[in-house]
């Protein structure tokens, strides 16, 4: 899940950066700034840089998710442990009335699965060699049991118009900034420095450390959704399977030395620790996952 988030964010920063930078070419600013700031024509502007970019990363989501980790998608079961691979989505898909997905192996020796897609019944779900080597059926079961509790819930969508807006703030108020800055360092005319590449260079970086603060809003978003996943698991699968299977991620991760983990463990270790950067994480503490589970009803 972690690499799939990972992916998704970066995918969507890099078609946000490509279409700000054509734009840029076609000269695009001076129409928002040749009569002062104009925010109305900003605000559209930011809207539609905005969500293009989102929705582009939302529709090549599979696309991208599939090549960048060599998915092996299961067209014709091979082998025992792809059978029930196929079997157990299948039962889940039905009782969460979805589509099949397309289901898929991927070789790395992290226990890692994920989820995604544009429609719900068009979706992906992966799971690692690592995952399938560590745990017992029951807490793969479980694990597939979260994966498709996303796609049911339509997480992929909601992260997209949640990120769209994101985008959009994030350009409106860094060309405000820029625009701030450059009427304070001017040493030209309006027109020459508002619609050079001086001022487009000044709101990349504002819209790059903005971006890095709204991450805050998609990484909150994107905990509150592993929570709901989890239930999601606990109601179809069974709540002890879930949390079995959270223990043994728990244990795989304190099993595991701290310079030899993988990212999804890293990123899991910082938020164990209560650390500011746990703001920055697109999971929750595993301890605060079974701990919710174990509360739930």
């Amino acid at each position: 899940m972690f690499k799939r988030i990972a992916l998704f964010l970066a995918t969507n920063l890099a078609i946000l950066l490509v279409i700000s930078l054509i734009l840029s070419l076609f000269n695009i600013s001076p129409y928002l700034t040749q009569y002062g700031l104009n925010y109305k024509a900003l605000l559209i502007y930011a809207a539609i840089v905005g969500f293009t970019g989102s929705f582009i990363s939302l529709f090549i989501s599979k696309w991208m998710a599939i090549h960048a980790f060599n998915v092996q998608l299961i067209e014709r079961p091979t082998t025992e442990a792809e059978s029930w691979l196929m079997n157990e989505v299948s039962n889940l898909a039905k009782k969460r009335n979805i589509g099949m997905p397309d289901v898929g192996i991927y070789d790395s020796p992290e226990p890692n699965a994920f989820a995604t897609g544009w429609n719900k019944n068009n979706a992906l779900v992966a799971v690692s060699t690592g995952l399938l080597n560590a745990m017992q059926k029951d807490e793969v079961q479980a694990v597939l049991g979260h994966e498709i509790s996303h796609v049911a819930n339509g997480d992929m969508v909601t992260l997209t118009l949640i990120q769209g807006v994101v985008n959009t703030f994030v350009i409106f108020f860094a060309r405000i900034a820029a625009f701030l800055v450059m009427q304070f360092f001017r040493r030209g005319s309006d027109e020459e420095i508002q619609g050079g590449f001086v001022y487009y260079g000044v709101a990349l970086i504002f819209e790059l450390l903005f971006g890095i603060l709204a991450s805050l809003i998609v990484m909150w978003f994107s905990r509150y959704r592993e929570f709901r996943a989890d239930r999601g698991s606990a109601l179809y699968v069974g709540k002890d399977k879930m949390i079995k299977a959270l223990q043994r991620l728990q244990q795989l991760m304190d099993q595991t030395p701290t310079d030899d983990r993988a990212p999804a463990f890293n990123t899991m270790k910082i938020s164990s620790h209560g650390s500011w950067l746990a703001l920055f994480s697109s999971h929750p503490p595993l301890e605060k996952r079974i701990e919710a589970l174990q509360k739930y009803r």
